[in-house]
């Protein structure tokens, strides 16, 4: 029970996130965004590292190490969250979200070269089925009116690739898990610091509305950092990792109710079928995994 209970917790914070984005973008610019959140959840993370005190704080740092959190901090939180919020501050939340809940189909992919797995027939075909759900979001339209933007879809599809070179690198990544993401957290901030120094998006900061504040802080805490933690612990205390893991495939039917609670969409029908084939393409390609294996 306690690690459906912690698994759900998470789930339901994910499920926030869509809405937390698209209305803290009302009072922030993307950059903006990226640099407060992950500048509270690098702060929270290293906080949790330092309560706990049991999992290599004065590790010694190889070169090696170092280079590898700081390729896992430029592709998160540097690139993914600054391309993902370009998308959601260009689309409907319910459009970016569903599109980015890509990004299993991506990790199969990239896992070919990069992992040197081997996918079948039948996995590649329920992939399809998902990008399907993709090319029904681009036909269905906007729903909340006008037109969709194409290249906003696609950066949406990019952040997805970036997430999944994001999972690789961090499952090749030995030590604990918790560590690892603070430390890509570390260098990300660093790269957001640079791109607004260089970009002049740095002076921005300092005459930012309180509401955009309040909205970075929220998702930097559960969002990026504490959720995090909160499911690792459930997969900990879990038997088997299907125990928990199905559960994830509740979030983006959640982030609906509250894209349309919070946000005010309205929900189209468009959305919901696109969704349905993304998610369940995505389940045929877990079935299909759990077959090979």
């Amino acid at each position: 029970m306690k690690p459906r209970i912690l698994a759900l917790i998470a789930v339901v914070f994910w499920s926030t996130a869509a809405s937390a984005f698209k209305i803290t973008l009302r009072w922030l610019t993307p950059f903006q965004l990226v640099l407060l959140a992950s500048a509270v959840s690098t702060s929270a993370l290293w906080l949790m590292i330092l309560l706990r005190r049991k999992c290599g704080i004065h590790r010694e740092l190889s070169m090696s190490t170092v280079a590898c959190a700081a390729a896992r901090g430029l592709l998160n939180p540097f690139l993914y969250y600054l391309i993902l919020l370009e998308a959601y501050n260009e689309l409907p939340a319910q459009i970016a979200m569903v599109i980015n809940y890509l990004w299993p189909v991506a990790l199969l992919f990239l896992s070919v070269p990069l992992l040197k797995q081997r996918i079948t027939l039948k996995m590649a075909a329920a992939s399809g089925i998902s990008f399907c759900g993709v090319a029904v979001l681009a036909i269905g339209g906007n729903p909340v009116g006008g037109q969709l933007s194409l290249p906003a879809m696609g950066l949406a599809l990019l952040s997805t690739v970036i997430w999944a070179l994001f999972w690789i690198l961090n499952v090749r990544a030995s030590g604990d898990s918790v560590r690892n993401l603070a430390e890509s957290f570390f260098f990300g901030l660093l790269y957001l610091l640079m791109y607004g120094v260089i970009s002049g998006e740095i002076a921005g900061i300092f005459c930012i509305d309180i509401r955009g504040v309040i909205g970075s802080v929220y998702i930097g805490l559960f969002e990026m950092g504490i959720t995090f933690v909160i499911w690792l612990k459930a997969l900990e205390f879990s038997e088997t990792t299907s125990e928990v893991g199905n559960l994830i495939y509740l979030t983006p039917f959640i982030a609906l109710v509250f894209i349309g609670s919070f946000v005010g969409e309205k929900i189209g029908l468009w959305t919901i079928a696109g969704l349905l084939l993304v998610i369940g393409g995505i389940a045929l390609q877990e079935i299909g995994k759990r077959r090979y294996q």
